[in-house]
């Protein structure tokens, strides 16, 4: 008999959108449906078609944008019914007589047996006693939730499913708020696939009958259904995952039944279509009755999918949570490619649409993938027109997504409808993706590059459309020299051929067609000379790429490597041999064409670094050695632009490697330039030290030549030709008289400085001669007597080339000049004075901490991004990493970096990553003075505005200024209390010191001038320990009585002692115990986050994220009381989720200061109120995190806590006793 469609089925999908509604379903009484997380954009394709949306109000909510109404109590239906059966046993069986007995669950969770295993053994259970067997896997899915409650046989029999799920809401009273599908670790990550495999195995098994007994699966998907409109979290993610397994199970069983209807189609018109007499009526009969029956079934799998739609799917893919929305889309996506027929439809890729514009990663990501699983065929995507046009415009600005890895998906899905529906994508979609090429993400960039080659790049392409004479790659470097060129980007050749080397890697390793083109001489052949450069550029990044396999500088690798294979070595090798091959013949013919072109024979140059130069040795190519020889040095002689020069010089030291064979060559050319270089320099010098004046072309000739030596010197030893003397010769007539040039000058001075480096490399390090050291020392301090006169030059290259070349040499012959076994070489060691160290931190404050540049740079009208306002702020950061340098290195004394500090704040844009890590850096070199250091900024900066603007300065904003940077300074000490807690001391009590230091005025209310430096001091008294804030607070009254300051006593009390004497005092935990609790969102906890911003209480912000000492322990455990079991946890809306997803447990953790009363007689009110306000005040701390965490990162990472033996605890406390000794602040116990 076959079987008949299932009532119950239809009731279930029908009621699911009816008097379930589109909330979250059945909820324990009192308690309301929680919101929905951002409505996605309502690009809805055909509004009418819904079938799939029949009897949900999802449309209209959607266009509304309302909130819903209160959900009706759990006492009325939410759920499908289940009708009650008698039941088919007496109840005797093992399960029955158990039922917390759950071996199913166990066995997924160990992964020792087969799933096939499982499944077989459960379906002999059920074949026996169905509600048993049924009961089993009803409580695997309940374990699975993290439920240790069970679903007992009366339970079943007797109530309904809105009913059970009420009890186990109840009952889920784990202490954890984490559930199985919610863990990461590896054993649950093996769970949820076991779960995922073994709800598929198991329709897989019962495809051909169970499913169709009108019990199994019309209860399972009435439970699921229920379960998933829970506000229990864990309930509705693991029941959604659980129905879209199940409903990924049912369409493979759907496609199945179609496949074997068509076939039975087939052959019922082929048996049909025989003549009468060979026609077999008894099988035309039966193959009748098995399409009605297969019809039947595929009916009844088609409710039983639209059950779990209309039930679970339309409410789950809005959930709050984004794993339950990611889940839906994934799965939404396999119906869609697995039975295209029934799900390839706009009514079903319409929630696709809409929930691209999902706020969440995840979502965005499945949407995405889910997409090219469509789009890959070309069939697919010819039904995907109408959604194609309708949600382009979303997809394609997608490609800017702020999550890398879901633009990276976006760019491969344009890349797949490139490919299957070309036409959907017009020039103006595609142009957005173009400029990803050059972006610094390698995913992105060789994502963009292959949609570039196809839509572009590919020479087939351009073929099939124009045919030509040229070979296809010829073509293809015409096609990329048009598009960089278009792009406006020449000098990011690099990223380019980055991006394009996964796809057209062979392609851009054809340097015979490169040089081929280059060399081309026929005007009507040849390039352009602007494509010409590009062509050079491209070559020599295509070679670079392939000799080292890396990527440009900015541009991380795609993925995480820990070293270069062997493989990959090998290929590197390979390629190098086969580039040289090719390039050595041309290479010589290409700089004899573009030496006189500085912007190609640089790069040109380049390419000997990528050459396997013993080629020239082993292939017997010492011809083509001397040309290329030959023209460097024409290239020298040429060019005097820094960029060719440096190009040069490397190639000279590669070729003149003494590992080479026939280095002797590249020694030769070397000797025979510096010879010629040197001899012009003498003639030259001495003409400038004879003469009164040169003309400008005798200066030009002679920067020129300096200029070339410079950079020959910073790569090669050229101390043999005696150049410090003429040099500083030079020095000493620029700071006598001023009369040479600027563009000498510089020159000169690099010059000397490297001559001195190469002096010192060629010292031996074990006992070097004294009379080397000796006139070593005597040049450096003369030369450094030079540059300190340079510092005051009018040129202000000249001033940054002195700047630059000192610190540099400070930090050479620093105190680390004597480490690592060079005790020999102390004598060199040299330390700045006080009047150099001064006029070094007076030429940073004048060049680098100076608002004249920026506005100068307003003035002739440039934008800040402009070429010149950049390269002036890297000169300025490299004065500034100089000076910083010096610091760390104690060459400088640690209060020397105040002048640095202090405009932390007013410069963050510009510097603020070189001051936060010299801030880093000079903590763990001494705290105390580091502290001491911080402290003398904001001194100086509180004397320098009150010489400004005078005693009332509480209003200005500068004054607010300082203050913001004092607190800045104080998350500094947030971390490692107790290893911060002196130098956090020593920054109050001279910083009271300072605010009391003037003596009384004339007047009836005297006050001391610094005394506002209060406020500022009050920033850090959030950082001090609760014993510490008393002890600061009875040294600010010592204080007061031996000035005979009347604060204590005055009826209207100073403002500035009062901030701070507020900022000292004792948390009040009777006040925190009885204010009324306000729910996470409140106006109450607004208002107090705002009054936080604005620091009108800055006292008691933080304070309450300060770790402890546990100075009593009898709190908790002198109390007696059972703890409260903990509640399950439930969504109420996306906020508070994101929120009570940054909270920590309660109760696991170290102990706060304020929270826990040291009497033993604790009530549990206080308790949970006290860590209410823990919760709260600790999302108050969101703008301090992110400094916290870098700081941690420094510093080691706290041991967690462990429970201490009684005894240890004693002794710990005798300890931290001891730490808080008076006698530190200079105060006496009475």
């Amino acid at each position: 008999m076959p079987p008949r469609r299932s009532a119950r089925i239809q009731s279930a999908s029908s009621s699911s959108g009816s008097s379930a509604g589109p909330g979250t379903g059945s909820s324990p009484a009192g308690t309301q449906s929680e919101p929905r997380s951002g409505s996605p954009a309502p690009d809805s394709l055909d509004p009418s078609s819904g079938d799939a949306d029949s009897g949900s109000d999802f449309e209209d909510t959607l266009r509304k944008h309302g909130k819903r109404g209160a959900r009706a109590v759990l006492g009325r239906a939410l759920v499908p019914k289940r009708p009650r059966r008698e039941p088919s046993t007496d109840g005797s069986s093992p399960a029955a007589k158990n039922p917390e007995q759950n071996n199913l669950f166990e066995a997924v969770r160990s992964a020792k047996t087969a799933t096939e295993t499982l499944v077989d053994d459960w379906l002999e259970t059920y074949k026996r006693d169905r509600e048993t067997g049924f009961l089993e896997l009803v409580n695997f899915v309940i374990r699975s939730c993290g439920c240790r409650g069970v679903v007992t046989l009366e339970m079943f029999r007797n109530l309904q499913n809105s009913e059970i799920i009420q009890q186990l809401t109840e009952k889920f009273d784990e202490d954890s708020a984490e559930y199985p599908l919610s863990l990461s670790t590896r054993s649950w990550r093996r769970f949820r696939a076991g779960f995922c495999e073994l709800v598929a195995v198991l329709v897989q098994r019962c495809q051909y009958s169970i499913i169709y007994d009108e019990f199994l699966m019309d209860a399972l998907i009435s439970l699921l259904t229920g379960l998933s409109d829970s506000q229990v979290r864990a309930f509705r993610h693991t029941s959604t995952l659980a129905a879209m397994k199940l409903m990924t199970a049912l369409v493979n069983v759907a496609l199945s039944v179609s496949l074997h209807k068509e076939n039975n189609q087939r052959q019922y018109e082929a048996e049909r279509s025989k003549g009468p007499g060979r026609r077999a009526t008894e099988k035309l009969e039966a193959l009748l009755e098995k399409r009605r029956e297969l019809q039947e079934q595929l009916e009844e799998i088609e409710n039983m999918m639209n059950a779990v739609f209309k039930g679970v799917f339309v409410h789950r893919y809005r959930d709050v949570v984004p794993e339950i929305r990611a889940i839906c889309m994934e799965e939404l996506g396999k119906w869609m490619r697995s039975y295209a027929a029934s799900f390839l439809t706009d009514s079903y890729l319409k929630y696709i649409g809409w929930t691209l514009h999902d706020k969440q990663r995840e979502v965005r990501l499945q949407c995405v993938k889910a997409l090219q699983g469509l789009y890959c065929s070309r069939d697919a995507a010819a039904h995907l027109e109408l959604f194609t046009n309708r949600f382009k415009t979303r997809m394609v600005s997608m490609v800017l997504d702020k999550e890398p890895d879901v633009a990276v998906e976006v760019v491969k899905l344009l890349t797949l409808i490139l490919q299957n529906a070309e036409e959907a994508l017009t020039e103006d979609d595609c142009s957005g993706v173009y400029p990803l090429v050059y972006v610094s993400n390698r995913a992105l960039a060789a994502a963009a590059g292959r949609f570039l080659y196809g839509r572009v790049l590919d020479p087939r392409r351009e073929a099939a459309e124009e045919p030509s004479r040229d070979g296809e790659n010829k073509i293809f470097f015409r096609l990329l020299l048009d598009f960089f060129i278009e792009s406006e980007l020449h000098e990011h050749a690099a990223y380019l051929v980055d991006s394009l080397w996964d796809c057209a890697g062979p392609r851009l390793r054809d340097w015979e067609t490169m040089s081929s083109l280059l060399l081309e001489k026929t005007p009507a052949e040849g390039l352009a000379d602007e494509h010409e450069k590009a062509l050079v550029e491209i070559l020599v990044a295509s070679a670079r790429q392939a000799t080292e396999g890396l990527p440009p500088a900015g541009r991380g690798p795609g993925k995480k490597v820990t070293g270069t294979s062997a493989r990959e070595r090998k290929a590197q090798a390979d390629e190098r041999t086969r580039l040289t091959h090719c390039l050595i013949p041309a290479l010589p013919q290409l700089l004899a064409k573009f030496s006189a072109d500085a912007e190609k024979a640089a790069p040109l140059l380049e390419i000997l670094q990528y050459f396997d130069l013993g080629i020239y040795c082993t292939g017997r190519l010492e011809k083509h050695l001397e040309l290329v020889l030959g023209q460097l040095q024409e290239v020298v002689e040429k060019h005097s632009g820094q960029a060719v020069l440096e190009a040069a010089a490397r190639a000279l030291y590669a070729l003149c490697n003494p590992e080479l064979a026939l280095h002797g060559r590249g020694d030769l050319v070397r000797s025979r330039l510096a010879d010629q270089l040197v001899d012009k320099f003498h003639q030259e010098v001495t003409e400038l030290l004879q003469a009164s004046s040169l003309d400008d072309e005798e200066v030009y000739s002679m920067a020129a030549t300096l200029k070339r030596i410079s950079v020959l010197f910073n790569a090669h030893d050229l101390t043999p030709w005696q150049l410090f003397e003429p040099c500083a010769q030079l020095l000493q007539r620029a700071v006598d008289t001023g009369e040479v040039p600027p563009q000498v000058l510089v020159p000169a001075v690099a010059c000397v400085h490297f001559h001195i480096l190469w002096e010192l490399s060629r010292l031996p390090g074990d006992a070097p001669p004294q009379g080397q050291l000796r006139s070593l020392k005597s040049k450096v301090t003369s030369f450094c007597s030079l540059c300190q006169s340079c510092l005051s030059d009018v040129d202000p290259g000249v001033r940054e080339q002195a700047f630059v070349v000192l610190s540099d040499l400070l930090l050479v012959f620093g105190p680390q000049l004597t480490r690592d076994g060079r005790e020999a070489l102390e004598p060199l060691a040299v330390l700045p004075d006080a009047g150099l160290q001064s006029q070094l931190a007076g030429f940073l404050m004048d060049h680098v901490f100076n608002h004249v540049f920026s506005h100068e740079e307003l003035a002739s009208g440039e934008p800040e991004d402009s070429e010149s306002h950049i390269e002036g702020l890297h000169r300025r950061r490299v004065l500034l990493a100089g000076f910083c340098k010096l610091i760390i290195y104690n060459v400088l004394e640690l209060s020397a970096a105040s002048d640095v500090f202090k405009h932390y704040a007013k410069f963050y844009g510009d510097y603020g990553d070189i001051i936060k890590e010299t801030l880093n850096c000079t903590r763990q070199i001494n705290r105390q003075e580091w502290a001491r250091t911080l402290l003398l900024s904001l001194q100086q900066l509180m004397t320098e505005l009150l010489l400004q603007q005078g005693p009332e300065i509480r209003a200005a904003a500068a004054f607010l200024e300082i203050r913001d940077l004092a607190r800045r300074f104080s998350l500094l000490f947030s971390l490692h209390q107790l290893r911060n807690r002196l130098a956090l001391l020593s920054v109050h009590k001279e910083g009271i010191q300072f605010a009391f230091q003037e003596p009384p005025g004339p007047g009836p209310e005297p006050q001391p001038l610094n005394l506002p430096f209060l406020e500022v001091l009050s920033e850090f008294s959030p950082r001090l320990l609760q014993p510490d804030k008393a002890l600061i607070l009875a040294y600010l009254d010592k204080m007061c009585r031996e000035q005979r300051w009347p604060a204590a006593a005055a009826d209207d009390p100073w403002p500035s002692l009062e901030v701070y004497r507020s900022s000292l005092q004792p948390q009040d935990d009777a006040s925190s115990v009885s204010a009324p609790r306000q729910p996470p969102g409140s106006a109450a906890k607004r208002r107090r986050l705002d009054a936080s911003s604005e620091r009108t209480d800055s006292s008691l912000q933080l304070s309450s994220r300060l770790a402890s000492p546990a100075l009593t322990s009898t709190a908790l455990r002198g109390s007696h009381q059972a703890p409260r079991p903990r509640p399950p946890r439930r969504d109420r809306g996306s906020d508070s989720d994101s929120a009570r997803r940054r909270q920590p447990p309660l109760g696991v953790g170290p102990r706060l200061p304020g929270f826990f009363s040291r009497s033993s007689s604790v009530s549990r009110q206080g308790s949970r109120t006290d860590r209410l306000s823990l919760m709260e005040e600790e999302e108050a701390t969101e703008e301090e995190e992110a400094m916290i965490e870098e700081e941690s990162s420094e510093e080691e990472a706290p041991q967690p806590r462990r429970a201490l033996h009684p005894q240890q605890l004693r002794q710990q406390q005798q300890q931290l006793r001891d730490l808080f000794d008076s006698t530190i602040l200079g105060i006496e116990d009475a």
